[in-house]
């Protein structure tokens, strides 16, 4: 199912599965990020009371870094499955927020502590997907995919 777009450039079939993938993962993300804003009690009750305490206390600036991470993430994978190149600078500010939250989450806040290892291992890898979709998209954009 390769196809070529305005430019004549035939886009692998693999581009297409890592493009949905990709907005599946980041559309979980944005679930994530709605759903703990919110305070949806069922979704919040798979979390520990140290942890809900944390997740709740957040600070203004910090829930809007988040946002920016986690809906540009996913503006940028749709990007993708548009052969945009926009997305190259949608996912540098969606990695530059994710950045300044991870420095804040376990750095900064206590979040070492109430997420753990597996909270810091599950971040580490949200932020390798992310890097890999920035390299994604400026190889897309570099070999005539993303226009």
């Amino acid at each position: 199912m390769s196809d070529d777009n305005t430019s004549g450039v035939k886009t692998p079939v693999w581009y297409w599965i890592v493009a949905v993938l990709a907005v599946l993962w980041n559309g979980f993300g944005a679930f994530d990020y709605y759903m703990t804003q919110s305070r949806n009690a069922d979704y919040l009750a798979a979390f520990t009371p140290e942890q809900l305490a944390y997740f709740t206390s957040f600070p203004t600036w910090f829930s809007a870094v988040w946002a920016l991470s986690v809906f540009g993430a996913l503006l940028g994978s749709l990007l993708l499955l548009l052969r945009n190149g926009l997305a190259i600078p949608v996912f540098i500010l969606a990695t530059l927020c994710y950045a300044i939250a991870l420095v804040y989450n376990f750095g900064l806040s206590g979040g070492m502590e109430i997420m753990g290892v597996a909270g810091v291992i599950t971040s580490l890898v949200i932020g390798l997907i992310l890097i890999g979709l920035l390299i994604l998209a400026r190889w897309g954009k570099a070999r005539g995919i993303l226009t």
